[in-house]
């Protein structure tokens, strides 16, 4: 029997480039599938592994390029990832990339673009629900999976250290999140859709410009604000799972993570889930 074609590599090979030039962040972060062909054929037919590259270092190789190329726009990346390939493997004959960027927008607040606040492109639903009977009615109004992120002024820290604990406290991290957000209406507002603009532009206010201690803490404000500013508002409940951005370990290739290089991760989450009322 022949071998007609053969190709292997790694898929889904996530990374976030983060450029800093002070408060002013710029994200890239893309998806990759990187697969090469070449002089491999014997480990299909011979179970000769002796030319492989692992898949592991070629998650490994557009890591380090990553760091070494922060500024490249997606294009250029994936054509300095394809030249390690071809520069360090004689056995590599092709290499095929492709790539999904993940686009955030950078967020305005106060009028001005601001610098390390973003949203996602193309970002959630809007959301309603209405239960109505011959007593009454409760109408509720929304967004489904709205994501959201800042680059800076986030910590989580002073949480419970005990045998089961392995993640360090940090001052300073990426926060991102789906956000799921409910409001329930104790009366009609003027403009239902100009008081949900409002309500949205206020939650992504508060969270992009205070410094948070976790999702708890900017969830509780979040929610404060929207009901301080927006008094047809009885309640506001969130479900807000992390999107985890984990700094990769860069030192056994010989180079530094100054917060920089990202792993993108939103599985398993953290899953946090609160509702403010109004009282009195």
């Amino acid at each position: 029997m022949a071998l007609t074609a053969s190709r292997y590599g790694k898929g889904r090979v996530r990374v976030m480039r983060l450029t800093r030039d002070g408060d002013h962040h710029v994200p890239r972060e893309l998806t990759l599938t990187v697969l090469m062909k070449g002089g491999f054929d014997a480990a299909w037919t011979a179970g000769d592994n002796r030319a492989c590259v692992a898949t592991d270092s070629v998650k490994n190789i557009v890591n380090v390029t990553a760091a070494k190329n922060l500024s490249l726009d997606k294009e250029a990346f994936a054509e300095a990832v394809a030249k390690v390939f071809l520069d360090t493997y004689p056995q590599v004959e092709e290499i095929s990339i492709e790539a999904t960027e993940t686009r955030w927008l950078r967020q305005e607040i106060g009028g001005a673009p601001h610098g390390h606040t973003f949203i996602l492109d193309g970002n959630g639903f809007g959301y309603v629900g209405l239960v109505a009977s011959r007593g009454g009615s409760v109408l509720r109004s929304g967004l489904r999976g709205f994501t959201f992120m800042k680059t800076t002024q986030s910590g989580w820290a002073d949480f419970v250290d005990d045998a089961y604990r392995t993640l360090p406290d940090t001052i300073d991290r990426i926060a991102a999140t789906s956000m799921d957000a409910t409001w329930t209406w104790a009366r009609e507002p003027i403009d239902y859709a100009a008081a949900n603009a409002k309500i949205l532009s206020l939650l992504i206010e508060v969270f992009g410009t205070t410094y948070s201690y976790g999702v708890q803490d900017s969830m509780y404000r979040m929610g404060e604000a929207a009901l301080a500013a927006v008094p047809e508002l009885d309640e506001i409940g969130f479900a807000m799972p992390n999107k985890h951005y984990i700094p990769i370990n860069l030192q056994p290739f010989g180079l530094e993570n100054p917060g920089t290089v990202f792993l993108p991760t939103d599985e398993p989450h953290g899953q946090i889930e609160a509702t403010i009322r109004r009282t009195g």
